[in-house]
């Protein structure tokens, strides 16, 4: 076991200044794939390298420092990764690993959570959100969502690939701000909804499934693909790309936020199709906030609605006749 005193304070230092993507240019260039100006690992698909900084998706980890990549992606112990980057231990930086890259063996199981005899709790919380019930169900039906069966009853998202096997699922609690991907998910393949016209030859790209379900009851003209990319990352879009060659245009429907706006230039950047950003109608942060804006808007109010009841269950008010405030209402009872 090497000892921390084999390396001083500032052999870390300089250890720390290493450029993560000067690193890997260096290391494993050949392990690298490009889309726009973020990079990819080969071996690790959900890893992103962009802006001088690293994030690992599917794992949830990532920073700056290439010390941190050597330990926590590498196995490298901490004395080990500084020796390595200031090159006490090896002749030069073009070297392999020390650790083999983790096989599949080594990450988390991906299991679909257990299923829950019913789906109306899920129906229920979309319906609120504004989604059509006819679109909820018909998302059920072709296998991309249901509620969980454990005590939350969440909404579970699911991507499947080509074979129809499940390797995504994001869940959305029912009750609450709850969200998180399941361990051991291939964002490659995320939440999609097929299209309109099967010949279409287009795609619109958002963060998030409830925002893909806005956008089919925002804009029913709309006949491409809808597809989530589970967050800004741009593994599903990528992915997707590869295999449906056909697909020409995108249409970049990501939040009308900082990490949107930088997803979409990121988008914007990938080669072989033509692009345009969408953002959502009515100033809003996101589709499905324009969606529940939209339906306000088309909703008369409460009171309006009261008073158009009452004009029809009375008729038309006589001239001159007093009006009593404290009578009772005559509109017909709810059944």
């Amino acid at each position: 076991m090497v000892q921390l005193s084999n390396v001083n304070r500032e052999q870390i230092n300089q250890a720390k200044q290493v450029d993560i993507l000067e690193y890997l240019l260096r290391n494993e260039p050949n392990n690298l794939h490009r889309v726009g100006k973020a990079y990819y690992l080969k071996d690790h698909d959900s890893l992103e390298i962009s802006n001088g900084l690293w994030h690992w998706h599917s794992q949830g980890i990532g920073g700056r420092s290439v010390v941190d990549y050597l330990i926590k992606v590498r196995g490298f112990s901490f004395v080990e990764a500084v020796q390595h980057l200031t090159g006490n231990d090896v002749p030069s930086l073009n070297i392999a690993p020390k650790s083999e890259p983790p096989t599949k063996l080594d990450h988390p199981v991906f299991t679909l959570p257990p299923r829950n005899k019913d789906n109306e709790r899920v129906v229920a919380y979309l319906q609120g959100r504004g989604v059509t019930k006819s679109l909820v169900l018909d998302c059920i039906n072709r296998g991309s969502l249901y509620e969980s069966g454990d005590m939350w009853h969440n909404c579970v998202f699911v991507g499947r690939d080509d074979n129809g096997k499940a390797r995504f699922a994001s869940l959305r609690g029912t009750v609450g701000d709850f969200k998180r991907d399941i361990e051991g998910s291939d964002k490659r393949f995320g939440f999609v909804l097929p299209p309109m016209d099967q010949y279409s030859n287009s795609i619109a790209v958002f963060e998030s499934a409830i925002d893909a379900l806005s956008h089919q009851v925002v804009c029913p003209g709309f006949k491409g693909w809808r597809l989530s990319l589970g967050c800004t990352a741009l593994t599903a879009l990528t992915n997707f790309l590869e295999r449906h060659k056909g697909i020409t245009d995108c249409i970049i429907c990501t939040d009308a936020d900082q990490a949107g706006n930088i997803a979409a230039a990121k988008i914007k950047e990938i080669k072989g199709i033509q692009t345009t950003r969408l953002l959502p109608p009515k100033g809003k942060n996101d589709w499905n906030d324009a969606l529940l804006a939209t339906i306000a808007e088309n909703k008369p109010s409460l009171a309006n609605q009261l008073e158009s009841a009452k004009e029809k269950s009375t008729g038309p008010k006589k001239a001159n006749a007093p009006v009593d405030v404290h009578k009772k209402s005559t509109l017909p009872e709810r059944g």
